[in-house]
């Protein structure tokens, strides 16, 4: 699907975001492997979300129907701005999920290989999840899932006692559970996927399992686990659990506040004013925020209460100054991997030069985001290089024209933003990949004042 994006829209206005998809994909596990019924609302319908509750369906026959009902249900979808694919309504009117969870024990093997779609996430959890289970699974996904590296998630659930196989280091992966040891691990590097899944292998555990960082990664998985009552250390870079059985409970997803960063960057470059509501602000979030206002962004978060251990509240966008250039560095780079392609939309309509240091974990992403987004910000008349593992982008402005998202839904939502201050017209193939992680994403911009349709 293409998107064509014409200069002279002014986003702005109030709008909330769909439900946090990497909050999503570790409450939903935890709903299904738990003990009694949970309620989960504001779960987002995003592609990747949708998978892993079609792949805990398969391993969970007591809550298959709700699980397969869910997944299975379109979500509302109104024709407007010409994306009949796209709703404008920006967090889920769904009504809440309800399971009945019978515990780990009530997993049983799949009768076929279990497909994770394009979600990376869904695959290094459930890894996690089957390291216990006494059966052969197969964990497999689409083309690009494939392509992207699973023997940093399998080396430490083989040291637990896992049997796991990869194909030359990549997926899918094969893996056999049973008895699983503590062990104490630590990271190469810093990746929550990984540390989830150790800690939730760890939740089957004979004894103690720690997760050492190099740096600070997204802390969900131990937040969702302390407020279940899990016996959880959280020690610098170190997090640590012991064998544990949650109990059902009740949550209201948070909204994703990196899919929040595109509203922000789209406001920051129409100079206007836009407010979020609901947004989750947990601080390993939000690191892309301190980054924004280095670049002259100006914004305001207001915590209004917790769910699951997470804060969440409103995001204020301001009228700012101008964009400047920026230097994201290497020790930097972790905490805003997912906001580095929004971070180059905006850097390449600042004032002066930005630059990415290391950010060679891009290339490994649904797409190469490092080669992806040079090559994005040149289609639409800019000026980006890569250097090694570094990007750099020139800033001045773009003039607009016609470029591919590589089927990559950051990407897409980047170069529209990108697009929307450029000073012609421009036209982004892929733009239905959005829906991965920004169900309505397309609508949601138009609702708000950018001239987008498709």
């Amino acid at each position: 699907m293409r998107a064509r994006i014409r200069p002279g829209g002014r986003v702005e206005g109030e709008t909330g975001v769909p439900g946090d998809k990497s909050i999503a994909h570790r409450w939903l596990i935890l709903a299904a492997t738990a003990e009694g019924r949970s309620e989960l609302r504001g779960l987002t319908r995003s592609l990747d979300v949708r998978s892993t509750a079609r792949c805990l369906a398969q391993l969970l026959p007591g809550v298959r129907p709700q699980l397969e009902a869910w997944a299975s249900r379109p979500a509302e979808s109104r024709d407007g701005h010409g994306f009949t694919w796209d709703s404008d309504v920006s967090r889920s009117t769904d009504p809440p999920l309800v399971v009945e969870g019978e515990g780990r024990e009530a997993l049983v093997a799949a009768r076929a290989a279990i497909d994770c779609g394009n979600s990376g996430t869904t695959m290094r959890l459930l890894a996690g999840v089957l390291a216990a289970a006494p059966f052969p699974a197969r964990l497999t996904g689409d083309v690009s899932l494939l392509a992207r590296p699973m023997e940093r998630v399998a080396m430490p659930l083989r040291e637990m006692g896992a049997t796991v196989r990869t194909n030359g280091g990549l997926a899918p992966i094969e893996i056999e559970g049973g008895a699983l040891r503590g062990i104490v691990h630590e990271l190469a590097v810093a990746s929550a996927q990984v540390k989830g899944a150790v800690l939730l292998a760890g939740l089957a555990a004979t004894g103690e399992t720690s997760v050492v960082e190099p740096a600070p990664t997204r802390d969900h998985t131990e937040r969702a686990l302390e407020a279940l009552g899990a016996p959880v250390r959280m020690e610098d870079r170190r997090v640590t659990v012991a064998a544990f059985q949650q109990r059902g409970f009740e949550g209201a997803v948070p909204g994703d506040v990196s899919a929040a960063s595109f509203l922000v960057a789209a406001a920051a470059l129409s100079g206007t004013e836009v407010l979020i509501h609901g947004v989750g602000l947990n601080p390993t979030r939000t690191r892309f925020l301190d980054v924004m206002e280095r670049m002259g962004v100006r914004t305001e978060r207001t915590v209004l209460g917790t769910q699951l251990g997470e804060p969440v509240g409103d995001l204020q966008v301001r009228p700012g100054d101008g964009i400047e250039g920026t230097r994201v560095e290497t020790a930097e780079l972790p905490l805003v991997i997912d906001e580095v392609p929004v971070l180059a939309a905006l850097a390449a309509h600042a004032k002066g030069h930005s630059f990415f240091a290391g950010a060679s974990e891009l290339r490994t992403k649904e797409s190469d985001r490092l080669g992806g987004l040079a090559a994005g910000i040149r289609a639409l008349g800019g000026l980006a290089e890569v250097e090694g593992d570094d990007l750099l982008v020139s800033g001045g402005g773009l003039t607009g024209g016609a470029v591919d998202a590589l089927g990559d839904h950051r990407m897409a939502m980047a170069l529209a933003v990108a697009a929307l201050t450029a000073s012609g017209p421009s036209e982004i193939e892929g733009m239905e990949s959005a829906e991965v992680s920004f169900p309505g994403f397309v609508a949601t911009l138009a609702r708000l004042g950018a001239r987008i349709e498709g």
